[in-house]
């Protein structure tokens, strides 16, 4: 169904007669895909010369503009229109009750659905900064269940893949009535009309003034973080009187000082459910740990640290700054024991080595930032090798410390920055798991 979407003509899933029949009665919009005056693409909001090239067009014959940017999506061009659709929208179910979740939420998810319901109702803005491991897609549940019984159109969106891949089933299994549709590079059903749509934030692209509600998880995640043709997907996908919720345990910067200037629509979520305070990182000098990699041996508080987490069998998981350093540091770490792993984003046993992890087959599993965050392991100890690296950001930097101490039965465990000066995103880290903690005691969502 074309509701909601922005498509290229041979992307239309009609055949040419229905094209023309539908084009007869109004029901297609159809918009130039590349604005010359003020040079940008339509489809994907950018404005970088570098983006927009010139071409021969083999449909007028006149030399245009098309963008490279989106190109993956097929290409865009002035003589492309992008086509949507403005005819009569399909009638969704108004189910009074399509929430079936038997759950309790903690006071302080509690307060937060609140303020995420009231924005769905008043079609307002609203930053949910909850910390890492405080449970935000539960909290969603009552705000989605009342834009659904009023027969709104919901999206959530996401930068990545997996988090589709892992939230799309816990949807289906709270909402079993809805239509639901899981968008994301390679997956099927593009063209189904849904009443509620996870999706990937790329897949936006593919949209036009679609959804009632807008709900964008883990704002502060690379590619969306950096990519302005993501966030302009996102309002673009949205209807002209819609909400938009986003979701981060770490606002970039100008949002926090928002929050704290009265000038942003908030709410925080300063505790996990367990009622137990998030970890605090400790800052450990190693002293220049590449040089002592270079001669094949690891600096040696962090190898006492390792051979501890060896002896008392507890699991941990190490963060290092580049794929070559990880490299060295794994051949090191496994004279001091074999099964020790490690794991980046283009190894094609990412996932079977993760679910070892999980299984406890590996003791000690070295990683990029590609596991900084969406992954839950019970009863870890944490540890960052070049905590001062340009890689580990403030954002970066509290997501890991949120690996640790997730589980109500091992709410505690140590969090350890290895570096060799300490950073400015070292220090705003620390102080804003520290800020969290305090409001968290504060509103009586910590034991103390």
């Amino acid at each position: 169904m074309l509701t909601g979407k922005q498509l290229l003509l041979e992307e239309l899933p009609f055949p040419r007669e229905e094209i023309q029949m539908h084009h007869e009665h109004g029901y297609l919009l159809y918009r130039k895909g590349i604005n010359r005056e003020r040079l940008s693409c339509k489809r994907c909001g950018t404005t970088d010369p570098s983006w927009l090239a010139e071409l021969p067009c083999a449909r007028c014959g006149k030399i245009e503009f098309y963008c490279r940017k989106c190109l993956m999506m097929g290409r865009v061009s002035e003589c492309t229109p992008l086509v949507s659709w403005v005819g009569p929208e399909p009638e969704l179910n108004r189910i009074a009750k399509p929430l079936h979740w038997g759950g309790q939420l903690s006071a302080g998810q509690a307060a937060a659905s609140h303020r995420v319901m009231e924005a769905v109702e008043n079609s307002s803005e609203l930053l949910v900064w909850a910390v890492a491991g405080a449970g935000k897609t539960e909290v969603l549940f009552a705000g989605i269940a009342q834009a659904l019984s009023t027969g709104k159109r919901v999206c959530v969106a996401t930068p990545r893949t997996d988090v589709v891949l892992e939230l799309a089933p816990r949807f289906k299994k709270v909402f079993p009535d809805i239509k639901i549709a899981a968008l994301y590079g390679g997956s099927e059903g593009r063209h189904e009309y849904a009443q509620l749509t996870i999706a990937t934030t790329h897949q936006l692209l593919r949209f036009y003034r679609a959804f009632d509600v807008m709900i964008v998880d883990e704002v502060d995640a690379f590619p969306y973080s950096i990519d302005e043709t993501l966030q302009y997907a996102v309002q673009q996908s949205r209807k002209l009187e819609s909400s938009v919720i986003y979701l981060t345990a770490t606002p970039k910067k100008q949002w926090q000082k928002e929050c704290r200037l009265g000038k942003r629509n908030y709410v925080t979520i300063p505790a996990r459910y367990h009622r137990h305070p998030l970890p605090l990182p400790e800052f450990v000098w190693s002293g220049n740990w590449e040089k002592h990699l270079g001669k094949g041996k690891l600096s040696t508080p962090i190898k006492k640290w390792v051979e501890s987490r060896l002896s008392s069998g507890k699991q941990a998981l190490i963060f290092a700054p580049k794929i070559t350093a990880m490299d060295k540091i794994l051949t090191i770490l496994r004279q001091l024991h074999p099964l020790i792993e490690s794991v980046h984003a283009e190894d094609p046993d990412r996932k079977e080595k993760v679910m070892k992890f999980r299984n406890k087959e590996i003791p000690i599993l070295l990683t990029t930032t590609i596991l900084e965050r969406g992954v839950t392991i019970p009863n870890i100890e944490v540890a960052v090798i070049g905590a001062e690296d340009r890689i580990f950001t403030e954002s970066a930097l509290v997501q890991i410390a949120g690996r640790a101490g997730r589980s109500a039965e091992y709410p505690t465990g140590d969090v350890t920055f290895f570096h060799y000066g300490k950073t400015e995103a070292m220090l705003s880290a620390r102080s804003q798991i520290v800020m969290m903690n305090k409001e968290g005691i504060k509103k009586g969502l910590i034991d103390v």
